[in-house]
């Protein structure tokens, strides 16, 4: 793999230019949360994550602190510390030949980080929400239930 996506994604999350992050997810790009069970499928979503976790988590004090490369992707380790909380994950990414991303899984500890994550990027999805108009909740079980069904 040439690194051309790896740079382009560190790039990124130095210059928060939103456009920049358009242009490097695949159409179809997956993007695999720590507290949502199912794949988040196609760019427009995938977008809306990785913006939102890149506010949330991307501040000053976040870092990256490790770096594995494979032939198409890498592993990036990572942390920060929010309202006095210590985060630490990996990123997991995987690029085409055309150094686009095509998945990208976050894994992170311990739990209270991972709570602390889910308020926040819950916050943040909605605040997006507000602005565009556009984020639409995934369906849950609960939601795609039918309504009971009444004796009259």
């Amino acid at each position: 793999m040439t690194m051309t996506g790896l740079a382009k994604w560190y790039a990124y999350m130095k210059s928060h230019d939103r456009a920049a992050l358009w242009d490097l997810l695949h159409p179809e790009a997956v993007f695999e949360s720590p507290v949502v069970h199912t794949p988040q499928r196609g760019r427009d979503i995938a977008f809306k994550y990785l913006s939102s976790a890149e506010k949330v988590l991307g501040g000053p004090g976040f870092a990256y602190r490790g770096e594995w490369r494979c032939e198409n992707g890498a592993v990036l380790e990572f942390d920060n510390v929010i309202e006095g909380i210590k985060i630490n994950g990996v990123d997991i990414i995987t690029f085409d030949s055309h150094s686009r991303i095509t998945h990208f899984k976050v894994m992170v500890r311990p739990l209270k980080a991972i709570n602390l994550l889910h308020r926040l990027m819950g916050e943040e999805l909605m605040r997006q929400a507000g602005e565009a108009g556009a984020v639409r909740p995934q369906p849950t079980p609960a939601t795609m239930a039918a309504p009971p069904v009444r004796k009259v």
